[in-house]
């Protein structure tokens, strides 16, 4: 579980089927071991090797086909975040680094508009919280197919989405709170019908 609040980024230094190894700052592998998870553009992949400033996750066929991981390239930065500890602020939302789909940026920043598939924009509301490339943001604003966000130079500095160009496809996950809502009621109302 993540919170969608960026804490470094990362480069790719290399990247083959299956095996991605990314340098990242020392501050944020200080206590990472093999076996713990990382967000990687709000894609939660698990530490398989490790160095001083580096450390390389396998990227399963299923992952690199539903995100952008599968088109990452040498030199390409990316949003890192470390899981979030009980102990930790919750200054995002809740993220659980499980891509819900590859969205496409529309317009740059500072109002990011990204186009989402339709079928999750039912998840997405004015106000709500979506992760892009695993940045926890405010929608500022929906369409059938799209949604915009207002991001702060902060964030566009800290985080690679100041960098996105129309055209550039981002991860995406919608809030999880929403998507149990909807089976929530969606199970009271069948069980109503069956009354």
């Amino acid at each position: 579980m993540f919170t969608g609040l960026v804490e470094g980024l990362g480069t790719v230094v290399a990247s083959g089927d299956p095996r991605v190894r990314i340098a990242a700052p020392p501050s944020l592998l200080a206590g990472a071991a093999v076996g713990d998870s990382v967000a990687v553009d709000g894609c939660c992949l698990t530490i398989v090797a490790l160095g001083s400033t580096w450390w390389e996750a396998d990227v399963s066929s299923e992952t690199a086909a539903r995100t952008t991981l599968g088109a990452l390239a040498v030199g390409e930065q990316v949003n890192l975040e470390r899981p979030l500890r009980l102990a930790d602020r919750l200054g995002g939302h809740l993220v659980q680094g499980h891509v819900d789909a590859v969205g496409e940026v529309l317009e740059s920043v500072p109002a990011l508009r990204v186009r989402l598939p339709g079928d999750l924009a039912r998840y997405v509301v004015a106000k709500g919280s979506i992760a892009v490339d695993g940045v926890s943001l405010t929608v500022v604003d929906v369409a059938d197919d799209s949604f915009t966000v207002a991001v702060i130079p902060h964030t566009a500095r800290a985080t690679t989405l100041g960098a996105k160009t129309p055209g550039t496809r981002v991860n995406l996950e919608v809030d999880i709170v929403a998507k149990y809502v909807e089976r929530l009621v969606a199970a009271a109302g069948a069980s109503g019908q069956r009354r």
